[in-house]
């Protein structure tokens, strides 16, 4: 389709084809794409996955980042950075088209730390989830309103807790539990740092590849981000990654699925990403798959629910850092859940309940059928562990 939006429609148009979550969510979004992608890559769709990559490239080029969704009302914000993890699937692309990706992901890195960044206790800079806008959700304007009571700040840090994809979890509630104390831009968290680090690392090996001077000053850059993480973001008390409470000046309390993400990215040190994934495997592994907290206060991004894209996470950490019976645990026994709903019902959810086995729910609406990141993760966990 051309790049020009029908007459008064908030559709964002994109040069080619791409893929949608299912349900009520009918546009492209950022986070969800990757793991969709790697439903794709495994059911030999590249053709698509590319195609989708060069949709995100276009959206950085007019927006300098990649909103959270294709709706103009997204555009004040993004989601986690995993542009950098999809096209890393398409490995094969020729000198050109690296160089515009490359662009793309230096041009996206810009924008977290111009319109991300806070500073650490010890003058460190990290990054934290935000938006640009004060007002409610375009899409949740009610029940914004309802949570927000006329706050600007608090709709501001609603926005920024739907930047994070975790919208919502207990991570970004000052009280742990009410909507109403949420805080998210208070707080910097260990998935996006974690991914940063991982973008950083890819940005220096692309700009070797190139021939380009950019390479080491990325690689300090993944440097100095690793010994920021490793100082404000590890418990060795608790043996877990997790987010730093700027107000309180120290880490949010609970384990949380996002303790993964530094093993994810390998920017963990070897002895601590060991010892975090003995923690996933005591504290979050539940009977049918990996909780995303261990707190139940009926948001979706809370106990009892596990979710694709944190399962997928969750494997390839523990398995980076030598743990492949965890790894497989986990895997397998969400592909148990997955397949037994898909027996009872004939679909694949947007969440499910990994304590009981059944249909997830909380939140602000209604568990939605389809789903990408589902799929794309179920094919991809079939394929590792060759079901």
């Amino acid at each position: 389709p051309p790049l020009v939006p029908r007459a008064g429609s908030s559709a964002l148009a994109l040069p080619r084809r791409y893929v949608v979550p299912g349900g009520r969510f009918r546009e492209m979004y950022y986070w969800d794409s990757y793991f969709t992608m790697l439903g794709l890559e495994a059911d030999g769709h590249g053709d698509l996955t590319r195609d989708m990559i060069e949709d995100f490239v276009s959206l950085v080029a007019r927006y300098g980042h990649v909103p959270n969704g294709t709706r103009s009302y997204y555009v004040s914000r993004s989601q986690p950075p995993f542009l950098y993890l999809m096209m890393g699937l398409v490995p094969d692309v020729d000198r050109a088209t690296q160089a515009r990706w490359l662009d793309a992901l230096i041009a996206e890195h810009g924008f977290w730390i111009a319109q991300r960044s806070v500073a650490m206790p010890d003058g460190a800079t990290l990054q934290r989830y935000g938006d640009a806008r004060f007002t409610p959700r375009d899409e949740s304007w009610r029940e914004d309103v309802e949570t927000g009571a006329g706050d600007r700040q608090r709709y501001n840090d609603l926005r920024a807790g739907a930047e994070s994809g975790w919208d919502f979890s207990s991570r970004w509630l000052a009280d742990g539990r009410t909507l109403a104390t949420i805080d998210t831009t208070r707080i910097v968290p260990v998935d996006l740092n974690s991914l940063l680090y991982g973008m950083e690392r890819a940005i220096a090996t692309r700009c070797r590849a190139l021939g380009r001077a950019c390479a080491g000053d990325f690689d300090r850059m993944a440097d100095t981000r690793r010994a920021a993480i490793e100082r404000w973001l590890w418990s060795a008390d608790e043996g877990r990654y997790g987010d730093f409470d700027l107000t309180a000046g120290r880490l949010r309390a609970g384990v949380t699925a996002a303790t993964a993400y530094p093993l994810f990215t390998g920017v963990a040190a070897p002895d601590r990403g060991a010892r975090a994934a003995d923690t996933i495997a005591r504290v979050l592994l539940a009977p049918n798959g990996l909780r995303t907290t261990t707190v139940a206060t009926g948001q979706q991004w809370d106990k009892p629910n596990g979710w694709a894209p944190l399962q997928w996470i969750a494997v390839g950490g523990v398995a980076r850092y030598g743990r492949d019976d965890v790894a497989r645990m986990i895997g397998t026994r969400f592909l148990a859940t997955v397949e037994r709903e898909y027996r009872a019902s004939g679909k694949l959810l947007e969440k499910y309940d990994v304590e009981e086995s059944r249909p997830g729910g909380g939140g602000e609406y209604p568990t939605q059928d389809g789903f990408g990141w589902t799929n794309g993760v179920t094919r991809a966990l079939q394929e590792r562990f060759a079901r």
